[in-house]
């Protein structure tokens, strides 16, 4: 029997009859890949016979991978079954046999220096040039920033058309590139989802797969009911409002660890809330009252290793709402209700106006932006509308028996005053629906009365939010969500039977010609 140089004991007859055992530590070639030898198990069972006197005894081996593309990746393998493995005793240059081309050298010492970027090494930075952008120099301040901190807490504050979303994705990029992050999550309004996926793709050659109601519908069809939406894909995308909901919520929860457990080493990688200031807890009070937003977004924090929180009005002029934010970002450096440490914030904030910047001849480099305030004048039967809609909402308040009640009387009633402000042909529509809705309950209730149960009522609501870009889908899923609350309502008096009556001859009138705010802009 011989042993050849990579380990292999040969038989007579020139066949493979035993591959020697690596050892932790030893660099092997697997899969047409290299790994180090991470652990190696020997097993107790014999598995055959070389010769009458010798056992073939099998190895189980932890491997871990140092390719470039997988840094760190783990697989596991049965050393003397595994085809084409060896042991890299000694690795060495190839013997030179002529010089190389120096446009060709040039190229590989570039792609040296590329491809040489690790965790310590800030001095040099790949991402812009493995991007589809033309970028300017003030964009690569957050990237820059980024690299320089060991764990990524950064609010970018830009101006509204300075790039956030470049420098964002510059920075997942680079990340991805230097293995500190392998899973990223966007969250940002609806209307920005599919910019988002857009502009990844497109401009950084980065898939990121929305989540949303079709997506789950999607993958249950495809993976089974059982499946979650969060971990089928490592660069996801969502909504802040279809995040908040009750059992998309409850499925993100399900990945994390449960309560009680270590939360280290972090669940997430990175997460990135565009229109941040959405997330900011409400009011200007002693005290900021966290919104259903809020309250999801400082669940979710601590169980991701960087954030970026993007927005061009990070202050909404309140104190505590600010420093709320702030806590979200960074617990260490700031706390809820304290006001923010100037030094700390510089450290964490970027902020540039489109004013900063100047050409070299020093006129401003983007245009001034003019705010003009538009004064409406309002005709007397749009005020007296206001007026009867003020008087409905009064008097249905007035009597209000349970929380229940309370709760869907109010979302109605503020829903049919974001309509009337928004066009009369709106508020027709939600009205004639609210009122549709009242003479059905009636019905229902000599029948069989409803059980009231604000739960129901609070899904039913949340399916509106912002989730839906599709202006057909809005208004089914407000119909419905009126209908529903309406329910609860009690009967109307006369009085509000008045009010309602004239509020839609009103909207019957003017649906189809323009209000005041219509004719104001179309004069600008």
């Amino acid at each position: 029997m011989l042993i050849n140089n990579s380990g292999l004991f040969i038989d007579s007859m020139n066949q493979v009859a035993y591959r020697d055992p690596p050892v932790p530590g030893q660099v092997v070639n697997v899969r047409q890949s290299r790994f180090v030898v991470v652990d190696v198990k020997e097993s107790a069972l014999p598995s055959g016979r070389l010769h009458v006197d010798q056992e073939k005894t099998q190895h189980f081996v932890t491997l871990s991978s140092i390719e470039d593309e997988a840094l760190g990746e783990k697989i596991e393998v049965v050393w003397e079954i595994e085809p084409g493995a060896q042991i890299r005793e000694k690795i060495s240059l190839p013997d030179p046999s002529q010089l190389d081309d120096p446009i060709r050298l040039d190229a590989f010492l570039d792609a040296v220096r590329w491809g040489a970027s690790s965790v310590a090494d800030i001095r040099s930075i790949q991402a812009p040039f493995r991007s589809g952008i033309e970028i300017e120099k003030y964009q690569l301040d957050p990237l820059v920033r980024a690299v320089r901190m060991p764990r990524v807490n950064l609010l970018i504050a830009d101006d509204v058309g300075l790039g956030k979303t470049v420098e964002t994705g510059l920075i997942i990029q680079e990340f991805i590139l230097r293995h500190r992050i392998r899973n990223a999550l966007i969250v940002c309004p609806s209307s920005l989802q599919i910019h988002w996926r857009d502009q990844m793709r497109d401009r950084f050659g980065l898939e990121f797969r929305i989540v949303n109601r079709e997506l789950m519908k999607a993958l249950r069809r495809r993976r089974g009911i059982h499946v979650n939406p969060w971990t089928h894909f490592p660069r996801l995308i969502t909504s802040i409002d279809f995040l908040k909901r009750e059992r998309t919520l409850r499925l993100f929860k399900e990945v994390l660890p449960a309560e009680g457990e270590d939360v280290y080493p972090r669940k997430f990688d990175l997460l990135v809330i565009d229109e941040a200031h959405n997330i900011a807890p409400s009011g200007g009070g002693l005290y900021a009252i966290d919104s259903m937003r809020t309250s999801t977004i400082r669940q979710l924090t601590p169980h991701f290793e960087h954030k970026l929180f993007l927005t061009a009005t990070p202050h909404n002029g309140y104190t505590q709402s600010f420093s709320a934010l702030l806590e979200l970002l960074d617990d260490q450096r700031f706390a809820r209700g304290i006001t923010p440490d100037p030094k700390s914030l510089n450290s964490i904030m970027v902020r540039r106006l489109k004013s900063d910047f100047v050409d070299w001849d020093g006129s401003l480099k983007f245009p001034k932006r003019n705010l003009i305030p538009l004064d409406v004048d309002y005709t007397e039967d749009e005020i007296d509308v206001h007026e009867k809609l003020k008087q409905y909402t009064e008097s249905r308040l007035h009597d209000v028996k349970d929380q229940t009640e309370n709760f869907a009387i109010q979302f109605v009633l503020k829903l049919l005053k974001k309509r009337l402000f928004s066009s009369p042909a709106a508020f027709k529509s939600t009205l004639e629906q609210h009122i549709k809705s009242l003479e059905n309950a009636v019905r229902r209730e000599k029948k069989q009365p409803q059980r009231k149960n604000i739960k129901i009522l609070q899904q039913q609501i949340d399916r509106i939010g912002d989730d839906t870009d599709d202006d057909e889908q809005y208004e089914e899923l407000t119909h419905d969500a009126v209908e529903v609350t309406t329910r609860l309502f009690r009967d109307l008096l006369d009085d509000e039977r008045d009010l309602i009556d004239r509020m839609q001859d009103w909207a019957q009138r003017v649906v189809g010609r323009p209000d005041s705010k219509t004719k104001t802009l179309i004069q600008l």
